[in-house]
């Protein structure tokens, strides 16, 4: 990791980052010109058009906010690089299901239907993938096991809290309010000493097998980098969050034309948790599938083990204080099927990612569960 810092602006923000910025900007601006339109019921015609510019825009702006994160996590090296990245993803998957709650009509399940959609594209497509061409590729990966094995014991505990305990002691499949601080509390906490330890004492057991923490390979500590490059990493985060903006801002009418369509279609509600997954995970998941290509299985579980780790220990908080301060009814609760596909893909993943090395034949059998989950979705 060099410690050589960049000192032009010019060099840090490109043609494609302002394009991506205007481009994000213009759609909102133009979003709220044309507001009256999307009013529901919109005309069929207005409601498609609508919709894949708007999805096309939070595409293109969701690329731009990975292509910095990405850089940041080159500057400063695994862990802290692939929690840049995750973090920022997650961000916009929190803003997305966060705007949906606070749009019109009853929402009471979107939180739990995006974070399972998130569980099984992530946990079953994206790692399915990742494994299968990795694999097929390089005859197998081999990851850090230490790490791996934090991250599926954070993701047991925190499913647990969020979709197996309200089933039991919660009313019609949501918590009470007594219930919902105490487990704001002990989600938080455990994922903030998760973080802690991960960016900290921890740090080598999530890098490359045979390397260690970025910090020690260079003999130089994170805080060193930072004062070394702060212009890239202040540059860097400034554009990452001024191309999150228009996402957040799009996300409104992003989701009511979704609920819109899917309910003229007569589509299973839970579709709408899957598809808002999908498209803010895709640019992750292209990354999560190119490092496998180049036999990076550690940054593989980061950016996927690490992902839905932020997804459920940041989400099911923030969609509960919300429920709390608007008086919105939070169904976590999953039906028996869909809690067996969440039990058969934890025990799945702790049995690939306790072998040394993780293989096509791995991947091959989280796609086959995931392929299983789409016939539970559409039953």
């Amino acid at each position: 990791m060099s410690l050589t810092p960049h000192t032009s602006l010019r060099s840090l923000i490109g043609r494609s980052d302002v394009a991506r910025i205007v481009l994000g900007w213009g759609s909102f601006a133009a979003v709220l010109i044309a507001h009256p339109l999307f009013t529901a019921p919109a005309p069929a015609a207005v409601l498609v058009v609508g919709l894949v510019a708007i999805v096309a825009v939070i595409l293109v702006c969701a690329f731009g906010v990975v292509k910095q994160a990405e850089a940041l996590a080159h500057r400063l090296g695994d862990p802290y690089g692939s929690l840049v990245l995750t973090l920022s993803i997650v961000l916009i998957e929190v803003i997305l299901i966060s705007a949906v709650m606070l749009g019109p009509g009853e929402h009471q399940t979107i939180a739990r239907d995006s974070v399972m959609a998130v569980a099984m594209i992530i946990m079953n497509l994206v790692i399915g993938l990742a494994l299968l061409v990795g694999g097929i590729r390089h005859r197998g990966l081999q990851h850090n096991r230490t790490g791996t094995s934090g991250y599926l014991a954070m993701l047991v505990l925190l499913v647990t809290l969020a979709f197996g305990l309200p089933a039991l002691i919660g009313v019609d499949g949501s918590y009470t309010v007594a219930q919902e601080i105490p487990v704001v509390v002990l989600t938080l906490g455990v994922y903030a000493f998760f973080l802690v330890r991960q960016m900290g004492a921890q740090a080598a057991d999530f890098t490359e097998v045979g390397t260690v923490a970025a910090g020690a390979r260079s003999g130089t500590s994170i805080l060193a980098t930072l004062r070394a490059h702060r212009l890239e990493v202040a540059v860097r985060l400034a554009l990452l969050v001024v191309t999150v903006l228009p996402i957040v801002l799009l996300s409104h009418d992003m989701a009511a034309l979704l609920d819109d369509g899917l309910a003229r279609l007569g589509a299973p509600p839970a579709l709408a948790g899957v598809l808002i997954a999908a498209i803010v995970f895709l640019p992750e998941s292209i990354t999560a599938i190119r490092a496998a290509l180049a036999g990076e299985a550690q940054r593989v579980t980061n950016l996927c083990h690490g992902a839905l780790v932020s997804t459920v220990g940041l989400t099911i908080p923030a969609v509960l204080v919300i429920g709390m301060l608007t008086g919105q009814t939070v169904v976590l609760a999953e039906s028996p099927a869909n809690l067996l596909m969440l039990g058969a893909t934890l025990l799945l993943s702790v049995t690939t990612f306790s072998a040394k090395r993780v293989t096509a034949t791995h991947g091959a059998t989280h796609l086959v569960l995931f392929a299983a989950y789409l016939i539970v979705l559409f039953r």
